[in-house]
């Protein structure tokens, strides 16, 4: 089972504190979301996982490896995009793995099927044999992420990964993310972001001045520091918002308000736990209105993340 685990990691730049005691452990093929406003540590703690930087304290372990002392073994199963690395305008896509592929040793009998492999995950066949310096940022950022699969890798670590594309390449990056989660992987994903993480992430890890203030599925934080319970978001596969389904839904053990978003969203205010939460869910899936999508509110996190802000300032 992958895992990645932070123990006491600290890290500190003369008087300043950018990691501070960090405990976090991560285990199981998941996408986790390390989420924070920038300066926050999120970077930092990255490079010092993937070793780029030197930790002051404590200790960054990869699969029960230390990847200080033994960098090696350490990351033989990792593959990290931290910061965005510019390719070469006159490459191709291909061109730019092949050289990426030698330099991590994949052996040359398998590259070209490697390679292959990671441009078919990002969809960018259609694109392969072009020269980066036509690309998108949200295209260069695809070469890049499929960059981070030629070596099959357990735990993938992500910096941003969306940070400075338009509004159609970070969609396009987050629905890259969600597949990767398929191949049974462990992501760790750093944001400053949060409907990001709501959409893309099953648990989070919240950190501010370097410090980690919460790590939980993003349901439990949402129901645990919300204190009375939670939002939930609720999209339908077709238009059913008229006022007796909305009073139907209002009628549902622990739901305490209903918003409608538009014609095929809602927004639930509930009291209770994750087990009230699936229970809602199952009143709503019996009231046959074609429920095809059921999360935690991005509002919801946001609330929960600012109140422990609060706490720390």
């Amino acid at each position: 089972m992958p895992s990645i685990e932070a123990v006491g990691l600290t890290k500190e730049y003369d008087s300043f504190t950018a990691l501070d005691n960090l405990n976090l452990r991560i285990e199981g093929a998941k996408c986790v979301g390390f989420l924070g406003p920038n300066g926050a540590g999120k970077t930092t703690t990255l490079k010092i996982f993937t070793d780029l930087i030197h930790r002051s304290s404590g200790k960054a372990l990869i699969n029960g490896v230390d990847v200080h002392s033994d960098k090696k073994k350490a990351l033989a199963a990792v593959a990290a995009l931290v910061e965005t690395p510019e390719i070469y305008p006159s490459l191709t896509p291909r061109q730019a793995l092949m050289i990426i592929a030698k330099h991590r040793g994949v052996p040359p009998d398998i590259r070209n099927k490697k390679i292959e492999e990671a441009i078919h995950e990002v969809h960018m066949e259609e694109w392969s044999n072009t020269k980066v310096g036509k690309f998108s940022k949200g295209m260069k950022q695809r070469v890049n992420i499929a960059s981070t699969l030629l070596s099959d890798p357990e735990v993938i670590l992500l910096d941003e990964p969306t940070s400075g594309l338009d509004p159609r390449g970070m969609s396009e990056v987050r629905e890259m993310v969600k597949n990767l989660k398929k191949r049974k992987r462990l992501i760790f994903m750093s944001s400053h972001l949060l409907s990001e993480v709501t959409d893309v992430c099953d648990e989070a890890a919240l950190i501010d001045h370097g410090k980690l203030l919460a790590y939980d599925s993003i349901q439990s934080l949402t129901s645990r520091f919300s204190g009375r319970g939670g939002v939930l978001e609720v999209g339908l596969a077709s238009p059913r918002t008229d006022g007796e389904v909305i009073e139907a839904i209002g009628k549902i053990s622990g739901v305490t308000g209903v918003e409608v978003l538009d014609d095929r969203n809602l927004r639930l205010r509930f009291v209770g736990n994750a087990e009230t939460q699936a229970e809602i869910l199952s009143e709503l899936v019996a009231l046959r209105l074609g429920v095809n999508s059921f999360k935690a509110s991005s509002s919801a996190l946001e609330e929960v993340y600012l109140s422990l802000i609060k706490e720390t300032v």
